[in-house]
């Protein structure tokens, strides 16, 4: 075999090493391309996984928050209390104690007086008073101005005497009125404005924890000539 015969086979096998690398290398380019395409195609499903799970966390979170709101929505428009009375007591010629009678208001969830305050005006001076559980009575076994002791109320408390509750829930510990029941508000007028004189006009609210509040409005008589007066309505 002469020279150029022996060149041309040595040629010819590092071209065929040559062509053997260069596929090699096609596939595994390809395979790369491949198995990268793969990772991105799982790392999608897994973000859209989590988008899911987060927006499904999202709306069920704001469905709550509808409910809830709903719900305080509706307890707020559909509870409350009603004044349906108030009287006063004469005392030298002067309004000493005032009775506030409350109801709650039709299909009202239970009102706890514990979280009920009164705010009321002689147009001189405004007052908030809070429940004080020391002056309760379950009955007015001793007439309106007779049962509790108005005088141990100060400028910032009232007292309750239950006149109806059928479940027996408004006690003193825990005066919780409910749908019919009745009770009195008494107030030491004498405490919060030195008396109340006659041609006055007093407003005020009653405020239960939520829902429709009591409204207390009324101007006393040009004369006191009862010692009990029907202030309202």
């Amino acid at each position: 075999m002469g020279y150029s015969e022996k060149l041309n086979q040595v040629v010819k096998k590092r071209g065929e090493k040559d062509t053997t690398l260069s596929t090699r290398i096609h596939h595994n380019k390809k395979a790369s391309i491949g198995i990268g395409s793969l990772i991105i195609f799982i790392a999608m499903i897994i973000v859209a996984g989590i988008a899911a799970s987060v927006i499904l966390q999202t709306m069920n979170t704001l469905q709550q928050q509808a409910m809830n709101t709903g719900k305080e929505t509706l307890r707020d428009i559909s509870g409350g209390v009603e004044v349906t009375h108030v009287s006063g007591y004469v005392s030298n010629s002067k309004i000493t104690q005032i009775a506030i009678f409350i109801t709650p208001i039709v299909a009202s969830e239970d009102i706890d007086l514990t979280y009920t305050y009164v705010s009321l005006s002689d147009s001189s001076k405004k007052v908030i008073l809070s429940y004080d559980n020391t002056c309760f009575s379950s009955s007015v076994n001793n007439g309106l101005f007779g049962t509790l002791n108005a005088s141990n109320l100060t400028a910032t408390e009232y007292g309750v005497m239950v006149i109806r509750d059928t479940d027996n829930s408004c006690t003193a510990s825990s005066p919780t009125i409910n749908e019919n029941d009745l009770v009195v508000l008494l107030v030491n007028t004498t405490q919060c404005f030195s008396g109340i004189n006659t041609r006055t006009q007093v407003f005020g609210t009653v405020n239960p924890e939520y829902g429709i509040t009591g409204v207390i409005s009324f101007t006393t008589p040009t004369a006191f000539v009862e010692t009990i007066v029907d202030l309202q309505p």
